[in-house]
C-alpha cells in the first residue's frame, strides 16, 4: 500500500472544507486560495483547484466577481453565498465531531490484559 496515496486522499477529503474556510472572511482569487493551501502544506496544484472552485460555484456555495488588476488581466474573486455560509457552518460542526471521534479512536488505550 502506498502511504503517499493514502495521505493525498486524506487531504483531498477535506479540501472543499479548507477552501470554504479560507474565503469565509473575505473574497479571494484562486492564486490566494492556492497560496494559503500550499502554506498549510495541503500540496494542491492549480489543476486541482479550478475544477473544485467551479464545482462549488455550480453547487451554489460560491459566487464570483471580476476585478481589474494593476498587474495583469482581471482577477476572478470567489466569495461565499448565503447557502455557502450555512454549508460551512454545518461542515464546522461535522469537522469538530469527526476530529473528536478520530481522537477517541486513535488515542484509545488498550484495556485488554
Amino acid at each position: 500500500m502506498n502511504i503517499e496515496n493514502t495521505k493525498a486522499q486524506m487531504r483531498k477529503g477535506v479540501l472543499e472544507y479548507c477552501i470554504l474556510s479560507i474565503i469565509r472572511e473575505e473574497d479571494k482569487y484562486a492564486s490566494e486560495i492556492l497560496g494559503q493551501l500550499k502554506d498549510a502544506k495541503m500540496l494542491v496544484v492549480e489543476g486541482t483547484i479550478y475544477p473544485l472552485l467551479t464545482r462549488l460555484k455550480n453547487a451554489g456555495l460560491l459566487s464570483y466577481r471580476w476585478e481589474e488588476s494593476t498587474s495583469g488581466p482581471p482577477r476572478k474573486y470567489y466569495g461565499l453565498t448565503e447557502t455557502g455560509k450555512v454549508f460551512l457552518k454545518e461542515l464546522n460542526t461535522t469537522w469538530d465531531e469527526l476530529r473528536t471521534a478520530v481522537n477517541v479512536v486513535t488515542q484509545a488505550k488498550s484495556t485488554t490484559k
